[in-house]
Parts: C-alpha cells; structure tokens; sequence
C-alpha cells in the first residue's frame, strides 16, 4: 500500500454531475481564477448511469474557501456536488470488530506508519477480545455484549458516537453483526464491509476449512460499500491469492486473512483519498 500523498498547499476537489459537453473546460477554468495550479485530473462518463465523475488535486491555492467559492458558483448550471479537501488529512473514522484481530490490527499499525490517512476516534465491539489491542495503539474502545434483545440498542449508541465524535467512515474490521437496514441507510456511502470471497461461495462459521475440504485453487477477498443487501453493497477493492491442496486449512487461514486485511486498508485508503465514488450498484475508482 503507498503511503498517502500529503501537502500543506494542496487541496482534493470531487465532482460529480449528469453528463454534458464543457464540464471539464468550466471546473478547471473556476480552479484557475481562484489562483490554482492543476497537479491530477482524472475523469470518467458513465454510459450507464449518464453521470460524469471528476477528481482533481490543485496546487498554490490562495485559500481552500476561495476554491469552494468559485467552484459551488458554476455547480449549479450541471446539477453538480462539489466537494473540496485538503490532501491528505486525516479522516476522523470508527471501527467495529468482534473477535478476529487482523484487520484492526492492520489498519491500527498503517495508521501509525503514516501510510493510511485515517484518525481513528473509536473502536467498538460486540467482544471484549480486542481491548489490549486497541490499547496498544491509544484508540478508545468500548465493548458491550450484543444478543437480539440488545441489537438496537448497541447500534444507537454507535450511531449517537458517529454524531458526537462527528466520524466520517466507519469500518468494519471483520464485525460479525448484521446492521440493521436502518444503520445501513444512517451510514449510506461512508461504511465499508470485508469479507471472504470464494468460488464458490462459503457461508457461515469456518470457511477456510470449507475451502479446504473442496479444493479451491483462488482464496479472495471483497472490500464494498455496505447496503442493506447483505455483502451486496458496491465494490471497492478485491484481491485472490492462489492456492492449491498441499495447504493445510491453517495455511489457507493465514493468507486468506492476509489478503482481507491488506484488501480492506487499500479500500480505506481509496475513500480516505476521495478516489471512490457510487455509480448505481457499482463503483468507480480513480487511481
């Protein structure tokens, strides 16, 4: 995973907009009166959806308000969203996990290295296993036992943690919970989900042991956006590893957790850069 790009003075504009001739020619025209210099443009026209998506670094602004300015100034005429981000900052984001400790542990230790641009406000969970972890890197946690009848309410206080720490993705680190379809439309567009993915494809508790037993060649794993469809949200990032019948079922275990960890912080990565965005059921994804 490369280290984040960072700057002082250089700022991440995202549009989007239905698609028409001279889009191009007005955003970067409203970049340059307001004093910047294009470093990265990236841009795609969806033939599906009719929607245009634009990705821009601009460098020797006099302000990140006078870009905003000048852009949400010609949003409007293409029905456009506009966003504007200082390059590289880091995003203020909550993980839930159960019990397996890869992924968090992944995530905690890229933070740290400086190669994932992501303050992590809190980690919460359904078990206590993962505390000396957290703790370990200086990241709050908080676990409370989730059944059926406490469901809603470990939920809410996520949701009241979202608000109060005002977190702007939340992760989930192998969190063996459904949400609910009210959670997944609380948090639409800023929740990532990993998991297994197999062909075929493995349900319930022990997949690797159930990858084993049939022979698979390819081991993989899908980073998306969650949707109230389960493990069905838009695509992010997804890696396969090959492999073969000599590996024993804890051999399969670690690369298949290998390649669910690095899957999920490149996905992380790719949101906290502003390189992902939903077109219908799908993404589109700016390297």
């Amino acid at each position: 995973m490369p280290p984040p790009r960072t700057s002082d003075d250089e700022l991440v504009v995202t549009w989007q907009c239905p698609d028409r001739p001279g889009i191009v020619h007005a955003v970067t025209g409203a970049c340059v009166s307001a004093g910047g210099n294009l470093t990265e443009l990236q841009q795609f026209s969806s033939t599906d959806t009719g929607r245009f998506f634009m990705r821009l670094q601009v460098r020797d602004m006099t302000s990140a308000q006078d870009l905003t300015a000048a852009l949400r100034g010609i949003a409007p005429a293409f029905g456009a969203t506009v966003h504007v981000d200082r390059l590289g900052r880091p995003v203020r984001t909550m993980i839930l996990v159960s019990k397996a400790p890869h992924c968090l542990s992944h995530l905690l230790f890229n933070r740290s290295a400086g190669r994932l641009p992501i303050d992590v406000v809190s980690v919460m969970s359904n078990h206590p296993d993962l505390a000396d972890l957290a703790a370990f890197h200086g990241v709050e946690f908080e676990h409370r036992k989730v059944d059926r009848s406490t469901k809603e309410e470990f939920e809410n206080a996520i949701l009241d943690k979202v608000s109060e720490k005002q977190v702007e993705l939340v992760v989930l680190a192998r969190y063996m919970q459904i949400l609910s379809p009210h959670m997944c439309e609380e948090l639409a567009g800023r929740c990532i989900n990993i998991h297994h993915s197999f062909l075929p494809g493995f349900k319930g508790a022990n997949p690797y042991r159930q990858a084993h037993e049939r022979g698979v060649k390819l081991i993989g794993a899908t980073a998306h956006f969650v949707t109230s469809d389960l493990d069905e949200g838009p695509i992010i990032e997804q890696n396969v590893q090959r492999v073969d019948h000599a590996q024993t079922v804890a051999q399969l275990t670690g690369i298949g957790q290998d390649t669910e960890s690095t899957t999920l912080a490149e996905a992380v990565r790719l949101f906290c850069e502003h390189r992902t965005f939903v077109d219908g059921k799908r993404t589109v994804i700016f390297r």
